[in-house]
Order: structure tokens, then sequence, then C-alpha cells
């Protein structure tokens, strides 16, 4: 969806790749301007786009290595918005702000940009890279490739509902329709089917040393891309668990043939030698220093939910207030409320200001720390799910520990590539709060929904965005657990009284399509799935429904 380029991000890292019609490419970054328009001399002008100092093709690996930094990054630049629907964090204010509200800020870009990336940073680049690896029988580029266009799709459908499916990527088109939710879902399924089959291929040119040139995931790794492949398509799945066509067996065989232990977690590495390759969340690139944890995720750890027992992972993952006890804050109020200088919540990286470069910090908060698109303890949680309303029990509780004692695992190594030295949790903590029957019950009868997914969401706390929403709108933020009494995420407490005013008193389900993109270029195709109303952001999705 070429439109895109009229509203490109604050910055990009895309390689220099030059189109096979350069002049339709640079036309919309004409339109970038909005004052320009082609003439009788756009020939001419277009001239610029051959440089016989330079290629003007590139090898399909090369296009890679910038399409996987968006893969990993884009979610956390939309996440610092998620996180405030989700109650993972919240925006220290005067008040209480939009998004803490459950709403949107008109006429921005807020929210968007996983949006202008699957359309414009992946877009044409991600296309391109898979004619040429077909072309070439690169099956192994080719298969990472459609893993790409999959995700795009379904972060883009879970996040915003309706999106453009059909007539994206198509430089011929300034307008597109957009097409249903239902059949972004199919199409998705069917990319990660189409990269299942080509990762299984060992024909060709395949080659690791070739694919690992610019992927700085699994350095060339085919068999991990295939095992990424199925964890994504049992993440597709399991959301369609309010639905007659919901099919647990089938989420949990993918999980089975997914990533089989933390050692496959795809998690991107930040040298942190220049702005870009820095880690977003980071302190040198400063983008969360208003952010602090809220009272619901600091509930869920502290003992306040579970009868008192306190979970190790909040000391290595959670920030202390300064005076060493762990608070969270309130996004109804919007402020530190009635807390005091020492008891107000130190932010992510663990101060009460944003810290120098290289300053010790915590977790995956560091310049450096690796940052994960998907993780082995995640999809335990989700073949947790499954099985537990498979009816198989048994299976849900094995999955359920397994996801807990990944996670205490991850939280370790993360902290391990944070500067400094950050307290490690033990082996007796970890098989202590493995043994303790408040959270982890004894027998698979104990079991519930509640269990496992707070559980899920304290292993997403922080990274995992969009499953971490999914979820939440799955269970309608509030559902009861019939098994165990209480919310399914208990403690989670809407900001009724606060609402965005907008929201006419519903929660919010989706995030409004890209304002420079949508409501300024494509409004017309916006009216008809009634993208223009107010409230267009609480309408809920297909997919979250019977």
């Amino acid at each position: 969806m070429n439109r895109q380029t009229r509203t490109p991000g604050r910055h990009t890292i895309l390689p220099t790749v030059i189109t096979k019609n350069p002049m339709k490419k640079l036309f919309t970054t004409v339109m970038l301007a909005g004052s320009l328009a082609l003439t009788a001399s756009c020939k001419d002008f277009l001239d610029v786009n051959t440089n016989p100092n330079a290629p003007q093709a590139v090898s399909a690996n090369l296009y890679l290595q910038p399409m996987l930094h968006w893969w990993v990054s884009s979610p956390q630049w939309d996440g610092r918005f998620v996180m405030r629907y989700t109650q993972q964090m919240m925006f220290v204010s005067t008040s209480p702000t939009t998004w803490d509200r459950m709403g949107y800020d008109p006429g921005s870009d807020n929210g968007a940009q996983q949006w202008r990336d699957v359309y414009w940073s992946l877009g044409q680049n991600l296309k391109d890279m898979m004619t040429q690896a077909e072309a070439e029988q690169r099956w192994d580029v080719l298969g990472v490739g459609y893993i790409l266009k999959g995700w795009g799709w379904m972060v883009l459908t879970d996040l915003h509902g309706e999106i453009i499916v059909k007539e994206a990527i198509d430089q011929t088109k300034f307008y597109f329709n957009y097409d249903s939710q239902e059949y972004a879902y199919q199409e998705t399924l069917r990319l990660y089917d189409e990269a299942i089959k080509y990762l299984s291929k060992t024909d060709g040119a395949v080659n690791a040393a070739y694919l690992g040139k610019s992927d700085k995931i699994f350095a060339g790794d085919r068999t991990k891309w295939l095992k990424v492949a199925y964890g994504l398509k049992a993440i597709a799945l399991n959301h369609f668990s309010n639905k007659s066509t919901y099919k647990p067996a089938d989420v949990i065989a993918a999980v089975d043939a997914s990533l089989a232990s933390n050692a496959d977690d795809a998690l991107l590495a930040f040298p942190a030698l220049v702005n870009d390759d820095r880690n977003f969340y980071g302190p040198t690139r400063g983008n969360l220093p208003s952010y602090r944890q809220t009272q619901f995720v600091v509930g869920l750890m502290n003992g306040t939910q579970w009868d008192g027992a306190v979970d190790p992972r909040m000391s290595r993952m959670l920030s202390p207030s300064p005076d060493g006890v762990y608070r969270g804050l309130d996004p109804a109020l919007g402020t530190n409320g009635a807390l005091s200088t020492t008891q107000r919540p130190n932010n992510v990286w663990g101060y009460a200001t944003s810290p120098a470069a290289g300053t010790p910090t915590r977790y995956f908060f560091d310049d450096k720390s690796k940052f994960p698109a998907i993780t082995y303890a995640q999809l335990q949680f989700v073949k947790a799910e499954a099985a537990y309303k498979m009816g198989d029990k048994a299976t849900a509780l094995t999955a359920f520990k397994n996801g807990i004692a990944a996670h205490f695992d991850f939280v370790n190594s993360r902290n391990l590539d944070a500067a400094g030295t950050p307290l490690q949790i033990t082996a007796a903590e970890k098989a202590a709060y493995l043994a303790d029957p408040r959270v982890v019950p004894a027998t698979s009868a104990g079991l519930t929904l509640t269990h496992i997914m707070t559980q899920k969401y304290i292993a997403q706390w922080g990274w995992g965005h969009n499953e971490v929403w999914m979820d939440m709108r799955r269970y309608h933020y509030t559902d009861i657990d019939p098994a165990s009494g209480r919310q399914v995420f208990p403690g989670f407490v809407p900001p009724s009284t606060t609402l965005y005013g907008d929201n006419a008193g519903k929660l919010v389900q989706r995030i409004r399509p890209r304002y420079n993109s949508e409501y300024v270029w494509n409004l017309a195709s916006l009216k008809t799935i009634g993208g223009d109303a107010a409230d267009y952001h609480t309408k809920p999705l297909w997919i979250t429904q019977p």
C-alpha cells in the first residue's frame, strides 16, 4: 500500500533498495510533501534514481535485516499506548491521559507504528524480497518472508479490526478498500502454512550462510524459523477461542511443533553503538521516562491476588519506590496520587529520573537488552489455555508449569543482558514458587483460567503488548472464571469513572487506523466500515465475538 510513503515515521533503517518501478516509488515520495505534483518533466526529474555508481538491485537476503528490526521493534513503539489499555504501565501526568482512559489522540499517528511498518517498512520491500527469493529457489528466505507477511496481517487486524489486504502494496492505486477481519485471518493462516511449507524444504538454493548474512535473530537457522512459523500459527488459532470453530487440539499441535525451549526464543540483540542499534526501551533512547508500573501488575506479583504469595520475579522485573516498597499507580488518577516522593514508584530503569547512558538498569529495559518477538514461555501458556479448554487439565498443568519455569529463566537471562550485575533469581526461589499451591495448584483439578492467564500476563508484561491486549479482549477485560469465581485477570479495574468522552461508556476494543494515512487520504473507504465514528475504537472485533 504505497500510500504509506506519505506519512513516514520518525526514522527508518531501510536498506538502499531501488524498486522495479522507480517512477512509481518516487511519485509516492513526492506525495509525501503534500504540495508537489508530477509534470511533463517527470521522467527527467526521476532520472536521479539511476545511479551508475550503485547497484539497481540487491540480493534477496539484504532486504531482511531492517525488516527483522521492525518485526521486533515496531510493537514496542505501539506498546507505549497499548500497554496503557492493558494497565501494564501508565503515563504519569497532572490528570489521566487519553490512552490511560482507553481513548486515543485525535489527529495523531500515535498507536499506528505497526500500520506504517507493515504497509511501508515491510511493504514493497517484503514483496520484492519474496519475489526474488522464489525466483532463485531460496526457500528459507521465502519462508521467513511468509512469516513476516502473515505476522503483519495478524497484528494489524488484532489492533485495528478491518484492514486493507487484497489491495495492499498496489502501486497503481491511491485509494484502498478495506477487507473484513475474517478475511485477514484466513490470509494470515494461509501465509503461516506457506511459511511452514517453504521452511521445511531443503532443496533449491537453501543456504544457512546466505540467510545468516542478514538474519540477526537466528543466524540463518532455518529450523528455528520453522518453529517460529508454527508458534505464530498457534497464537493465531488460539485467538478463535470465542468462536464455534475453535480447535484447541490444533493449537496444541502447533505449539508442540514450535519453540522447544528458551534457546528457541526469537530475540533481537542490540550493539548499542548508535540510536537505532539501541533497545527502544533503553534509557539512552528515553522513550519511557514518565511511565510507571500499575497497581494491577504489582497486585499480581506482591501477593495481593494470591493469598500473600510473593513472586520472586517482581524484584527483578518491576521497580521499587525509593523506600524499597513495590507499589503501582492507578491509571484512573493519572498521577502519583497521595504518595510521597519516597513512595512513588521509580521508572522502568529503576530510578526517579532518567539515568545516564551506561547506568545499571534491569530486565529488558537496558540499551543492550535482547528483545523478544515470540518466546517459549509465552507459547506454553497458549498451550495451557487450549488444553484447559479441551478438558485435558493434566496437559494444561504441565504446560502451565513449563511456562512459569521458562519465564523465570528468561528474566534471569535478560537481566544478564543489562548493564551492571542485576540480582539473579536463585534456583531455590524458583523451586519454592513452583511448589507453592497458592499460585501453582498441586493437582490438575485445581487449575483455573485465572491461574493460566495471570501467569501469561506476567510472562508478557512489558513486551508482548499485542498478545496481552488480545487476551484481555477475548475475556472482555473483566470476565469471571467459573472455576475460580474470580476475574480471569484478577484485580483489573477499567477506568470507568474517567473513560475517554468519545467512548460513550464503552471499553476500548481497537485502535483507529493511522490518521495521516486513512483519515487524510482514504476517508471515503474508511467511512464504509464506520471508521469516521467518534466511538469507532469501541467497536468489538470480529475475532473476539462468538
